[in-house]
C-alpha cells in the first residue's frame, strides 16, 4: 500500500472536489462585435457547456438594459453533463453611438440573488456619425452666469447640416456658429440665471440620412459644486 504525505492527499482531494463541482462553462464571457452606422440592431451569441458529472441548472439571467432582449436556447434551463447551449442577445441600437458595453448576469444552480456566477459583457462599437462634445454642461448654483460652447462634427461620408435646434428651458439661450458647413458647427450656450437648479435640454436635428443619427441631445444644468470644487465669485 502507498502512503502519500498528507500534503499531497489534500491537493487531490481538493482537486477531486473542484471538478465534482464543474458544471456549466463558458467559452467566452466577452463579446467584442462592430456596427454598421446605419444598423439598427445586432446580436451576440455565448455559446456554454455543462463540463460537470451531474446535471447543472441556469437559475435565471438578468439584462441590464431595456435595449436587450435576451434568450436561451428553447428555453431550455437544466442541461445534463456534456450538453451546451447558446444564449443569444439582441440589442437595439437606438440612438447609441461610440463603444458601449452592456452585460447580462447569470445565476447558476445556488448562486444567491445578490451574486452571479457569471457576467457575460458585449462590447459594441457603433460608429459616431455626429460627433457632439460635451453633452453635458454645467454651471455651479449661485456662480457667475456665461456661456459655454459644444462642438459639433459630422463623421460622415456626406455633409450633414443642422437644421434646428431648441431647448426645453428659457433660462438657457443658444447661438449656433458654422465652422464648415456640413462638417464643423460651435453651438454657444448662456445660463441668464444661477440662483437654482434648472435642467435644460437642447435638441439638435441633423439632415443625416441616417435616421438614427439625426437627431442630438446636450444637457444643461445648474447645480451645487461637487466637494472640492470651487467656483467663480458672483
Amino acid at each position: 500500500m502507498i502512503h502519500l504525505p498528507r500534503h499531497l492527499l489534500l491537493c487531490c482531494f481538493f482537486l477531486a472536489v473542484a471538478a465534482h463541482a464543474t458544471g456549466i462553462e463558458f467559452d467566452t464571457k466577452l463579446r467584442e462585435l462592430e456596427a454598421d452606422a446605419d444598423a439598427k440592431t445586432i446580436a451576440a451569441e455565448f455559446s456554454f457547456t455543462n463540463r460537470g458529472d451531474k446535471p447543472s441548472k441556469i437559475r435565471k439571467y438578468h439584462a441590464s438594459c431595456s435595449c436587450m432582449a435576451t434568450m436561451i436556447s428553447d428555453g431550455k434551463l437544466e442541461y445534463a453533463p456534456g450538453e451546451s447551449g447558446v444564449i443569444r442577445i439582441n440589442f437595439d441600437l437606438g440612438n447609441l453611438s461610440g463603444t458601449v458595453e452592456k452585460n447580462v448576469l447569470v445565476f447558476l444552480d445556488d448562486d444567491p440573488d445578490s451574486r452571479p456566477s457569471v457576467s457575460l459583457v458585449t462590447r459594441i462599437r457603433i460608429p459616431v456619425v455626429v460627433a457632439v462634445e460635451p453633452k453635458t454642461l454645467t454651471w455651479p448654483i449661485d456662480g457667475t452666469p456665461g456661456t459655454k460652447t459644444v462642438r459639433i462634427t459630422m463623421n460622415h461620408s456626406k455633409p450633414v447640416r443642422i437644421t434646428a435646434v431648441g431647448c426645453s428651458s428659457d433660462i438657457y439661450t443658444h447661438q449656433l456658429r458654422t465652422i464648415e458647413e456640413g462638417k464643423h458647427y460651435e453651438l454657444d450656450v448662456t445660463v441668464r440665471d444661477t440662483r437654482s437648479p434648472i435642467l435644460g435640454v437642447l435638441r439638435i436635428e441633423t439632415d443625416c440620412d441616417i435616421p438614427r443619427h439625426r437627431i442630438q441631445q446636450v444637457f444643461a444644468v445648474c447645480r451645487y459644486p461637487n466637494p472640492g470644487e470651487t467656483q467663480a465669485p458672483r
